[in-house]
C-alpha cells in the first residue's frame, strides 16, 4: 500500500519539524524541474505530484499553522547535487504538475525574496539543495531575514515511515555522537574485503561535529528530513603550514567492483584497483580535483530503527556510516562550487557502508581518538554502546 500523508499528518509534521511560533508566517515548498540537461524519471514525476498534493493539503491547514503565506515554488534544476540554486523561481497554482522547466509561465521571482518572506522551507527535490540552502540560511541570518529549511532530495512515499520515528530518541543519539566527534582528533577505520584488510585515518582536528536530528526549530539552519546523523568535515589542510593527516586506503563497492582509493592529505590521489568503475573514478578525480576531497564523515543512526534502504541517498546515508567526496563548504569545510570546473560539476557524493549498499565491504572497526578519548564506536558495522 502506498504511504500517504493526510492534511493533519502534514500539519503535525510542520509543527514537529519547525516548531513554528507567531513569528513564522510563511512556508514555501520548493521543487526542481527537468530540462534539456537532466531528463525526467518516474520517481521525479512521483515526487512532483506528491509536492503538489502536499501544497493543496496544507492550504486547508494554513489557519491552524498561523500562516499568512503558503507558496509552491517551481525552479529549473541546478544541474547537479548541491550545486547553487538558480536565481529565480515561478509560483505554482497547486493544480498543475509541471514536467519541464520551460512550462511554468508565471512571473519569475528571486529566491532572495522567497527566503525573506518565508521562514520555513520544505525542499522535496530531485537534486539535493542542502548545500546551497545551508549557505543561504546563514546569509539570511546576517541580513535579519532568517529562515530554516528541511531538505528532502530524492524523497519517496516509501520513506514516509521514517517521518514517524521517535525523533526525541534519535536526537539524543545524534547529539551523543556529535559530542564524541567534537572531542576527537582522528578517526581510525579498519575495513575488510574478503581476506583483505584496509586501514584509513581521517584527521578530525580543527573542525567540530554537527548534529542533524530532523528538527529545525531555529532560523539559520538547513538539513535533511528525514534525518538522524552526526557528521564532521575531516580537516582539509586549509591552514597554512599544517597539512591534513588523513591517509590510508578507502575501499568502496561500486556495482560488483571494489574501488580502492589511495588517500593522502585528505584527498584521493590515486585509484589502486583495476576495472571499469576504477577507470571511471580515475578519470573523475583527475578531471575534477575537488571531487577527490574527502568532504564528510557521517554517522547515521536510523539503521537501528529497522529501516531499510530505498535507493535514495536522503534516507540511505542516515542508516549507518558514510564517507563523502567533493563539496564541503556547506558543512563548514573549505571546498565549494568555485573549486569545480563548472556549476554542473559540483558534487557532494556519499558512499554508504551498510550491507545492502556495499555487501562486499565490512566495517570491522571505527575508533575515535582525542586527548581525553579512545573509543570504538562501530564494530562489524554495528554501533557500540550508543545511547
Amino acid at each position: 500500500m502506498t504511504q500517504i500523508l493526510t492534511s493533519e499528518d502534514l500539519r503535525l509534521l510542520v509543527q514537529r519539524v519547525f516548531q513554528p511560533t507567531d513569528k513564522d508566517q510563511g512556508l514555501a515548498i520548493i521543487v526542481d524541474l527537468p530540462d534539456s540537461r537532466l531528463a525526467d524519471n518516474d520517481h521525479w514525476t512521483e515526487r512532483r505530484t506528491m509536492a503538489v498534493g502536499w501544497f493543496k493539503a496544507l492550504q486547508s491547514q494554513q489557519e491552524a499553522l498561523g500562516l499568512q503565506r503558503l507558496t509552491l515554488a517551481w525552479y529549473r534544476n541546478a544541474g547537479g547535487n548541491n550545486a547553487d540554486l538558480p536565481a529565480t523561481w515561478q509560483s505554482g497554482d497547486g493544480e498543475t504538475v509541471f514536467n519541464h522547466a520551460d512550462e511554468p509561465s508565471s512571473h519569475e521571482e528571486s529566491f532572495a525574496d522567497l527566503f525573506a518572506n518565508h521562514s520555513m522551507v520544505l525542499a522535496p527535490t530531485e537534486l539535493s539543495a542542502t548545500a546551497p540552502l545551508k549557505v543561504a540560511t546563514r546569509e539570511a541570518e546576517k541580513s535579519g531575514h532568517g529562515f530554516r529549511a528541511a531538505t528532502m532530495p530524492g524523497f519517496l512515499p516509501s520513506m514516509i515511515p521514517a517521518l514517524r520515528l521517535d525523533y526525541e530518541l534519535i536526537n539524543r543519539r545524534v547529539w551523543h555522537l556529535k559530542e564524541l566527534l567534537d572531542r576527537s582528533e582522528r578517526a581510525d577505520f579498519q575495513f575488510e574485503v574478503g581476506d583483505d584488510s584496509y586501514q584509513l585515518v581521517l584527521d578530525l582536528r580543527h573542525n567540530s561535529g554537527h548534529a542533524s536530528g530532523g528538527l529545525f526549530p531555529e532560523n539559520g539552519v538547513a538539513g535533511n528530513l528525514p534525518s538522524g546523523e552526526a557528521y564532521i568535515v575531516p580537516y582539509e589542510g586549509n591552514i597554512e603550514g599544517d597539512i591534513s593527516l588523513s591517509n590510508g586506503t578507502l575501499p568502496v563497492q561500486i556495482d560488483d567492483e571494489i574501488v580502492l582509493y589511495q588517500i593522502e592529505a585528505n584527498k584521493a590521489v590515486e585509484v589502486l584497483s583495476l576495472g571499469p568503475a576504477s577507470e571511471e573514478e580515475t578519470r573523475h578525480i583527475n578531471a575534477e580535483p575537488a571531487y577527490a576531497n574527502l568532504a564528510e564523515l557521517g554517522l547515521g543512526v536510523l539503521g537501528d530503527f529497522n529501516l531499510k534502504p530505498t535507493g535514495s541517498i536522503l534516507l540511505d546515508e542516515k542508516l549507518g556510516l558514510h564517507i563523502a567526496f567533493g563539496r564541503s563548504d556547506h558543512f563548514g569545510g573549505s571546498v565549494g562550487p568555485d573549486d569545480f570546473s563548472s556549476p554542473d560539476a559540483v558534487i557532494h557524493l556519499d558512499r554508504v557502508y551498510i550491507p545492502e549498499t556495499q555487501p562486499m565491504v565490512n566495517v570491522h572497526e571505527v575508533k575515535l581518538s582525542g586527548p581525553d578519548l579512545d573509543q570504538v564506536i562501530i564494530r562489524d558495522g554495528v554501533f557500540v554502546e550508543l545511547q
